[in-house]
């Protein structure tokens, strides 16, 4: 691979080695860096300043380090916000949604960061302002809404917000007839509330110091949080759990799982003192979920090996498994996602050879029909309905070419109706742009989707940059959708691809079975494969392509960095979860007992030990050749913790050979999902363009060359 030196010479950060050893299953293993993480890193979540001087100082040197060497890029990055902000409609609105007398919808005022909240006549009429986030949000470095939820008398509104990055969000009650919050207030909660069918309480849950929500409560309006009814306990540090309720009022939903088991309590909404209701009690691997369907749940199950789910029901007076019955069977190879159920239908929400697809049901003949699609590849979103007893569902629909439209569907006359096409105020013109599928093929003979999108005057000769995106984790699928920061790369020139990588349920479970675990090395060689097909097919060159994933997409980007950094001619990876063996061996960490699962558990098995070791990031850096590499973190995570991508950017220097340097830029005031406002999060968009471009040799481009 050619490597053009591109960045300054400037001495980086080099931190202190301070070595610390641990031996697990006869294995010794010495960090170097471990002193990074901070030994009060719970506190410090909650109030940043309580950060270690001497760490501190390591990160502040890491900012300015990468400062200097991107500050060639200055008038880049401006002119790519530029043309990202004018993509947006600043003042944009989503499409109201009718509940009750009302219709209630989120909007944004002009330069505005945070969204605002409203409610108008169900049949139109002037907006009601119901909460301003722009004005939440006045005099804080960091700020986030949670869950925003009118309770169902049209009265009151539940609303939560972070305003750390820590995502310990509390939750307050706003009076909507003057207004005005009341005395009520709890930290510390999950982000969310379900309001009781009295409208007097809600139920939440709990987090404790270790981020992990423990406990559901109930809080009577008016009552001293401290003495709020305890529901439910998780005892289990490997489970998550939520609370949810239905549309029609009349049930609580306590969901517990993990990646592979799930659990649901239930109780009646108009009773907060009842016990909650045992439906079927957790069993490695079954998984279910449940959906109102007014006399009955639907229920959607891996059940009795339907590996790709089907949907029984079950009386909702005895949803007990023995009441299971079988509605909608297994089909192996169309994996269902979702359900939702209405007073005279029920709609699901399904993925067929890699592509999503509505099939809506009439709940009295049994009879289907699918809402069809034209594209090669493209996005479905069911937004359903806030109503149960409707013949109007909603859903969206976009491509890589085409943005967003939000429909109503009419399920029993079958009538399609546009509400909204997304806006792009600078201008788009899909014919301008070619989306493609492709189908790589991996080493044991999988084939690979590519979703790929390009300018059509790009020449497909090899000589064009590509920025290929993966994550490969979880058994989620990143959808071929509109992105309007996107366009900022192809009319560059570049080609803009996306790996559907195992992990992922892009092809069905299975396709999540074969990338987890002892199987997690098809992720990564699934990815490499990827490169290798676009670089085959002329899309484009190794010495031009940049690799990003973010979170377990930057446990992949350091993967394929230590594997095949010949592969690559940069690599981005945003709060990257490199650290998997350590993380993985503390059961303090937020997330680490409920990820045994996912990637197993090495403090019990040896195996699992040896398996993780084996890829885990930082315990592979190697005296290799890496290309340039872009770190991204932020100070307050508690999903990714800032210390794993600074242990990582410090040995892969001390370790590394060549010349190109790895930069570490941390956000000190946020935490996983980065800046929190929506044009503040661009700034950061346009910085990892900039990287990209200027590692591809586009940064001298003043604008869009193609466009």
């Amino acid at each position: 691979m050619t490597k053009t030196p591109r960045f300054p010479i400037v001495s980086p950060p080099t931190p202190e080695k301070r070595p610390v050893s641990d031996t697990h299953h006869g294995i010794t293993r010495t960090d170097e860096y471990a002193w990074l993480r901070a030994d009060n890193w719970q506190e410090m979540f909650r109030d940043s300043s309580l950060l270690d001087a001497a760490i501190r100082a390591e990160l502040e040197a890491e900012n300015a380090y990468q400062s200097k060497l991107m500050a060639d890029t200055s008038d880049l990055q401006k002119q790519l916000f530029k043309e990202m902000k004018g993509r947006i409609k600043e003042d944009d609105s989503s499409v109201p949604m009718k509940d009750g007398p009302y219709a209630y919808g989120s909007s944004f005022k002009l330069g505005g960061e945070q969204p605002r909240y409203f409610r108008m006549s169900r049949d139109g009429g002037p907006e009601q302002i119901l909460l301003d986030g722009d004005m939440e949000a006045k005099g804080k470095a960091y700020f986030r809404l949670g869950g925003v939820d009118h309770s169902a008398d049209h009265g009151k509104l539940l609303w939560a917000f972070d305003d750390k990055g820590s995502e310990f969000y509390t939750l307050r009650v706003r009076d909507l007839a003057d207004g005005k919050e009341l005395a009520d207030q709890i930290p510390a909660t999950g982000g969310s509330g379900v309001w009781s069918a009295g409208n007097d309480g809600f139920f939440y849950t709990r987090l404790d110091p270790n981020h992990r929500p423990s406990k559901v409560l109930f809080h009577a309006l008016g009552q001293d949080p401290e003495n709020d009814r305890l529901i439910y306990e998780e005892t289990d540090p490997g489970f998550f759990m939520n609370v949810d309720g239905t549309r029609n009022n009349q049930w609580i939903m306590i969901g517990i799982n993990d990646h592979e088991t799930s659990e649901y309590r239930l109780l009646s909404a108009s009773d907060p003192f009842a016990e909650p209701r045992l439906v079927c009690g957790r069993e490695t691997g079954l998984q279910y979920e449940l959906e109102e369907g007014g006399d009955v749940f639907f229920v959607l199950t891996n059940a009795d090996g339907a590996k790709d789910f089907k949907i029984m029901t079950a009386p909702a007076s005895d949803p007990v498994r023995a009441n299971w019955r079988e509605l909608v069977p297994h089909e192996p190879g169309r994996l269902i996602l979702s359900v939702i159920g209405f007073k005279d239908h029920m709609v699901r929400l399904e993925r067929k050879e890699g592509l999503p697809r509505i099939v809506v049901r009439d709940r009295a003949s049994g009879e289907e029909h699918l809402i069809s699609f034209d594209e090669e590849a493209f996005s479905l979103g069911l937004s359903g309905s806030y109503e149960y007893d409707t013949d109007i569902m909603r859903f969206s629909y976009s491509s890589m070419t085409t943005p967003s439209q939000v429909f109503d569907y009419n399920m029993r006359t079958r009538e399609r109706v546009l509400l909204k096409t997304q806006e792009v105020p600078s201008g788009h013109d899909p014919d301008h742009y070619v989306t493609r599928r492709l189908m790589a093929p991996a080493a044991d003979g999988e084939l690979v989707p590519i979703s790929l999108l390009h300018h059509r005057d790009t020449r497909l000769d090899g000589s064009a940059p590509c920025l290929l995106y993966g994550y490969g984790s979880y058994g989620i699928t990143v959808p071929a959708a509109f992105n309007t920061n996107w366009f900022s790369l192809v009319d560059r020139g570049l080609v803009f691809a996306i790996a559907h990588v195992r992990g992922g349920k892009d092809k069905g479970y299975g396709w999540y079975d074969d990338g987890k675990r002892e199987h997690k090395m098809n992720t990564f060689t699934d990815f490499i494969a990827c490169a290798r097909h676009l670089v085959a097919e002329r899309y484009t060159a190794h010495d031009r392509m940049v690799a990003q994933g973010g979170s377990a997409g930057g446990m992949l980007m350091g993967a394929v960095a230590n594997m095949a950094p010949d592969c690559f001619g940069g690599i981005v990876a945003e709060v990257p979860f490199v650290d998997v063996l350590t993380t993985m061996l503390d059961a303090t960490l937020p997330l680490t007992p409920p990820e045994w699962p996912e990637w197993g558990n090495p403090i019990a098995s040896a195996d699992d030990y040896r398996t993780i070791a084996a890829y885990s990031p930082y315990d592979n850096v190697a005296a290799l050749d890496y290309p340039p590499i872009l770190a991204l973190a932020g100070l307050t995570d508690p999903r990714v913790t800032y210390w794993e991508p600074a242990k990582w950017v410090a040995r892969l220097r001390d370790r590394k050979s060549g010349e190109n340097p790895v930069l570490f830029k941390i956000n000190m005031d946020s935490g996983h999902a980065g800046a929190s406002g929506r044009f503040s999060r661009l700034e950061e968009i346009a910085y990892t363009y900039a990287f990209a471009l200027k590692v591809t040799g586009k940064a001298q481009l003043a604008g869009a060359t193609l466009k």
